[in-house]
């Protein structure tokens, strides 16, 4: 007797299909630069001339204690105001070296000037922080307080704003000036001059011995100040093709 059982014919899989994306197409994100690097450019430039101005009749570095200790009871709000805008000009310089390592690493970059860039403006941001701290110690000291110490703030505020800032802020220039020489993504005579500035931030370092080299120490602040905006406006987000 023929068997009732019906035969079932073989039924289309339901698990769902995947699709292989065609040859030659990889997903994936866009490279990311990173924030608009002219914001914090423009904000430490601004903070910077607002804390010259401020600080225009400071003591020179060869004044007494007591012509240091004369000025800060006469003049602490202006201390404090100029140590505030100081302070304040460390966080967009820190802020700036994080966007450019970002800028140099979505651009192609894996050599060491990157790095040098990210470490140098960040140190040169705690120089900054230290040199508003110690000025803005040195302007609250009491009446009857020691003129020896009132120099020795006003020595370790000068030291840290004027030779730890200028050396360490060469490094930030330098590893933006050899990375966009080598890769040409900055014309070359703004590459040799953050070299011929970042020679100079070295340079200054002798003023710790020599007086003279003390000259350097505007150079670099206001020539490197001038050099980063134009930096922020030139450096491209992106890289171009060796075919254009």
């Amino acid at each position: 007797m023929p068997s009732t059982t019906p035969q079932t014919s073989p039924t289309p899989s339901t698990a769902p299909s995947t699709r292989t994306a065609p040859a030659g197409h990889t997903p994936g994100r866009r490279p990311q630069g990173g924030p608009p690097l002219l914001a914090p450019v423009l904000a430490f430039a601004v903070l910077t001339i607002g804390y010259v101005v401020v600080n225009s009749s400071t003591p020179r570095p060869d004044a007494s204690g007591k012509e240091v200790l004369k000025y800060a009871r006469d003049n602490g709000s202006t201390i404090e105001l100029g140590s505030l805008l100081l302070f304040a000009s460390a966080t967009p310089l820190a802020l700036m070296a994080a966007v450019l390592y970002r800028r140099l690493r979505a651009l192609g970059i894996t050599a060491p000037g990157s790095a040098i860039t990210l470490v140098g403006g960040v140190l040169a941001a705690g120089a900054l922080t230290g040199s508003a701290l110690f000025g803005w110690a040195g302007g609250r000291l009491p009446m009857d307080a020691d003129p020896a110490l009132a120099r020795a703030l006003a020595d370790l505020s000068f030291l840290s704003g004027g030779v730890a800032y200028s050396v360490t802020f060469a490094m930030l220039v330098s590893g933006i000036s050899v990375t966009g020489l080598m890769t040409r993504l900055l014309p070359r005579p703004l590459t040799w001059t953050g070299l011929a500035l970042a020679a100079a931030g070295m340079v200054s370092l002798l003023s710790l011995i020599a007086d003279p080299f003390g000259y350097l120490l505007p150079v670099v602040r206001f020539g490197g100040l001038i050099w980063l905006v134009i930096t922020a406006f030139l450096l491209p987000r992106t890289r171009p093709s060796r075919h254009q």
